[in-house]
């Protein structure tokens, strides 16, 4: 079994396959998220950094999501807990500037503030301690996990530098698995309405008259058309629900563009 992720050896994708699969799979890494979506006819499996309780939404992944043709099949939340990593000889005085990826300097931002550090925001966070292990930036640390600092053999400064330690990334993974109803499901859709007053209103509306829970929801812009957006929408329910089928059938019928992404067993912590 392959398993496609994004960043580097030690990155919370990679601890995020392992919480889901087991030791089992054979886990690929990949760069970027674009490399991972590329990545994803090769293997059997793609996992999907989709949003962060700190920082929200990953937009890049949403935006990637409508280029799929695989199944949402499940998800996963792993704590992030955020660790300052730099050179065994460094404490954290010796200390001017961090590297991490965009979402993990966000999530400790008021501890990067306290220290005055220089931020330089790095593609992964496993990736910045990679770089780190390899280079000779005597000032300088990395943002990442603590299994980072072990797979590169650096130290690990702080522990837990996060802001808020209810600090969860959720993952969804990607497969051609078509998932049978648990009683306790989760499905994902993308759409578009028109650019007219009460659209999204009725759209919704058909989630309210079926007292269907909302869990996400997020609007991206539509390129190539201004001040349009795409709305991805998750929600209690599995789609051989028959609520879950007269509900998106309606939705079809009001919507300008439309993306089942697929039901999926809910997480729970």
């Amino acid at each position: 079994m392959k398993v496609a992720y994004q960043g580097e050896r030690g990155a919370y994708s990679e601890i995020a396959s392992i919480k889901y699969f087991g030791n089992n799979a054979t886990l690929i890494p990949c760069k970027t998220l674009s490399d991972l979506f590329d990545m994803t006819d090769k293997v059997d499996y793609a996992i999907v950094p989709i949003e962060n309780s700190i920082e929200g939404s990953v937009n890049e992944a949403n935006d990637l999501l409508l280029t799929t043709n695989l199944n949402v099949i499940g998800e996963i939340y792993v704590r992030i807990i955020h660790c300052l990593i730099s050179y065994e000889e460094n404490n954290i005085e010796d200390i001017k500037r961090v590297y991490s990826h965009p979402q993990a300097l966000g999530q400790c931002r008021r501890f990067i503030n306290s220290h005055g550090f220089e931020t330089i925001p790095y593609y992964d966070t496993a990736g910045s301690v990679k770089m780190l292990a390899s280079s000779n930036l005597k000032d300088a640390a990395a943002i990442a996990s603590a299994r980072a600092a072990e797979v590169y053999n650096m130290k690990i400064i702080k522990e837990g530098i996060e802001d808020d330690k209810n600090n969860y990334t959720r993952f969804i993974i990607l497969g051609r698995d078509d998932t049978k109803p648990t009683n306790n499901d989760k499905s994902m859709i993308i759409f578009a309405t028109k650019h007219i007053p009460g659209t999204l209103y009725n759209v919704l509306g058909e989630f309210a008259a079926r007292n269907i829970n909302l869990t996400m929801i997020v609007s991206r812009p539509i390129k190539g058309k201004p001040w349009e957006y795409n709305f991805y929408i998750d929600f209690e329910g599995h789609k051989d629900e028959e609520r879950i089928k007269e509900c998106l059938e309606n939705i079809k019928n009001k919507v300008t563009f439309f993306k089942f992404l697929g039901s999926y067993p809910k997480f729970t912590l």
